[in-house]
């Protein structure tokens, strides 16, 4: 059947000769997975392709249709009412089709269905290329060189299977039931019942009765992810250079204080900070002792001023920043080529001019990956913000936020205040990441690290 005169015969295949040359088991392998492979002895390959069909298949008559179905339009009841049930003769209550299962598993069941197919076509490119060594006349692998090449040559495979299965149900899974959420009703009147609704909740939140809440508090986002970036970074070079400065002595006992202060955990560091910071605090009683202060300052209080209370979470989130920074710099400062700095001040330059036009260029240059990475963590920043000041002052003027709120705390309002609007948290979710993924392709393409790289 198979013409072995490899030197007349292209090395490749089309799917369509496999077809029309092969014989029955090639054939019925497009409709059963593995029967080219049971046939010519590589058992595992045939029986893991052939098991798995099955039970997708059974997964898919029993239940997989049902969830595929339902997921149109989640659920057909969506609220309780009370129906007569001509067959008993009474009245019943039907309660409404729990529409945050249905949604869960109808997209579990469209994950499945789509690495279903990705396994169909594993499954024909393995019989073409069976089809291929038969042909020309290779050597085609027994069961136990294929068994034994997932612990040799394919044991990146073998290794990446539980890693890829763990990516899938606790990464894009949550993921896509998230965005899901977006295109519905799902809030707290719909919290067990929910529809479709397109784009509604994004014209809500860009738009609607959100928009007045959305912009001011992105804009304030970006300028807290600026501030915060920007100030750790810049003070914990300073520091970094001024430890490491000439006559400084015991400098690993100054650099182990600092970081005691990122060591402790922001839990306990944060809500601390909070109190020190109460106007009953610490900090208020000190500065009125001292007679620099009449009355005691609302820092960061239900009723602060909102521009106290928001220089007042940059401040100390420097407070907390600026050790890693410091940590980061030291090691590149000690690194620096240390020619280059004596040729400067041989040739008359003077500490800043060091400074701005060797040190800091190089930390920058080094750094510049990671103050990208800082930035976007700065933006979904939710520890300082939720410890500190959760979210105060209030603004009569936001749907559900603060003046100190950022869209990822403004998000959990949502999701945990009295309206749950997960419909709206989810469009927000969906935004912050948007952001988030601009700003990084932007700014990291435009980074010396890359364009070097």
């Amino acid at each position: 059947m198979f013409n072995r005169k490899k030197k007349h015969l292209p090395p490749a295949a089309t799917f369509r000769e496999v077809w029309q040359k092969g014989d029955a088991s090639f054939k019925l392998s497009f409709f059963f997975m593995g029967l080219a492979q049971l046939k010519h002895k590589q058992w595992a390959k045939g029986i893991a392709y052939l098991g798995l069909e099955v039970a997708f298949l059974i997964w898919l008559a029993f239940t997989g249709i049902s969830s595929l179905r339902m997921l149109s339009n989640l659920g057909a009841i969506k609220q309780k009412k009370v129906v007569f049930d001509e067959a008993q003769g009474v009245y019943i209550t039907k309660l409404p089709d729990n529409s945050v299962v249905i949604l869960l598993f109808g997209v579990l069941s469209v994950i499945l269905v789509v690495a279903m197919i990705g396994l169909y076509i594993s499954n024909l490119n393995s019989v073409r290329k069976l089809y291929v060594q038969l042909r020309d006349g290779e050597h085609v692998p027994t069961n136990s060189e294929d068994l034994h090449s997932l612990f040799d040559s394919r044991l990146h495979t073998t290794l990446m299977t539980i890693p890829i299965i763990g990516i899938v149900a606790f990464n894009i899974l949550p993921t896509l039931y998230m965005i899901s959420m977006a295109f519905t009703n799902y809030d707290g009147k719909h919290a067990i019942g929910f529809s479709w609704t397109g784009f509604k909740a994004f014209g809500n939140v860009l738009t609607g009765d959100l928009a007045g809440t959305f912009f001011p508090v992105l804009g304030w986002t970006l300028v807290w992810a600026v501030m915060a970036t920007a100030t750790t970074f810049f003070f914990g070079v300073l520091l970094a250079l001024l430890i490491e400065s000439k006559g400084i002595q015991h400098r690993a006992f100054w650099r182990t204080i600092f970081v005691i202060v990122y060591a402790v955990p922001q839990f306990v560091s944060l809500l601390m900070m909070a109190q020190f910071l109460d106007l009953q605090g610490p900090l208020n009683n000190i500065l009125m002792n001292w007679h620099l202060i009449a009355h005691p300052i609302n820092f960061i209080g239900a009723s602060a001023n909102p521009l106290v209370a928001r220089i007042t979470v940059i401040v100390v989130n420097m407070w907390i920043g600026i050790p890693v920074s410091m940590l980061v710099s030291t090691a590149i400062i000690q690194n620096l080529p240390q020619d280059q700095i004596e040729a400067a001040r041989m040739d008359g330059a003077n500490a800043f001019q060091v400074f701005n036009n060797i040190t800091f260029p190089q930390i920058l240059f080094v750094m510049a990956p990671a103050l990208i990475q800082q930035f976007i963590g700065n933006i979904n920043n939710f520890n300082v913000i939720f410890l500190l000041t959760k979210g105060f002052p209030m603004n009569n003027n936001y749907n559900g936020a603060g003046d100190t709120d950022l869209l990822v705390t403004w998000l959990y309002n949502l999701v945990f205040g009295q309206t749950q609007r997960y419909n709206a948290s989810a469009v927000l979710g969906i935004l912050i990441f948007l952001l988030s993924a601009t700003f990084s392709l932007i700014a990291y393409r435009r980074t010396n690290a890359f364009k070097e790289g």
